[in-house]
């Protein structure tokens, strides 16, 4: 009871790089992802599919689409491009910008809801990089995410479906969008290991 008492205090008191380590803390260190990343016109006509596995051991990520290993890119900013042709970048599959140190809270978004949860709404910069962050403040659950060129959002990243795998619940559905490409990505998470 106590420890539950003093997340809700932590949740309602943190400052944003609290916040965001807490939602860090929430993504397994060592774990196998797999599923499919589906693109789909507007009509929700499937355009291209994918399979995927996503490690992450010792909080480093690997990534294997259709059966070939796809690398990090070297440079930071190749990170925000899309892979294969689809919304989904390797930033929205490795999260790298909860490790990003220039953080602070959007005030004037400040208790909006995503699917019903109150979120702290933090912005996160890196170079010339900035996403814009939902996270939910009870359980520190990164919710929904933007990522922007000055005041232009370019992409737009959210949790569509939860399910849970053993113990923990995720969204097991994602979608993923980028500005004017007349497409949207799933992001599908088949099993957690």
């Amino acid at each position: 009871m106590i420890a539950l008492l003093a997340s809700l205090l932590i949740a309602t008191n943190a400052t944003p790089q609290e916040l965001v380590a807490q939602c860090r803390a929430m993504i397994p260190a060592d774990a196998e992802l797999t599923g499919r990343i589906v693109l789909r016109n507007r009509r929700g006509v499937v355009k291209a599919e994918h399979g995927y596995v996503l490690t992450r051991t010792a909080g480093r990520t690997a990534l294997v689409l259709d059966g070939q290993p796809y690398a990090q890119p070297a440079d930071p900013a190749r990170a925000a491009d899309g892979i294969l042709g689809t919304d989904v970048t390797w930033s929205d599959l490795a999260l790298d910008y909860l490790d990003w140190r220039d953080v602070s809270f959007d005030a004037a978004r400040e208790g909006e809801t995503v699917h019903g949860q109150v979120c702290a709404v933090v912005v996160l910069r890196n170079g010339t990089r900035t996403v814009r962050a939902w996270i939910d403040r009870k359980t520190g659950a990164l919710l929904q995410a933007e990522e922007f060129a000055g005041e232009r959002r370019l992409r737009r990243l959210w949790g569509a479906r939860l399910k849970k795998f053993g113990e923990r619940w995720m969204a097991n559905v994602l979608e993923v969008e980028t500005e004017g490409s007349g497409h949207r990505t799933k992001i599908i998470v088949e099993t957690l290991k």
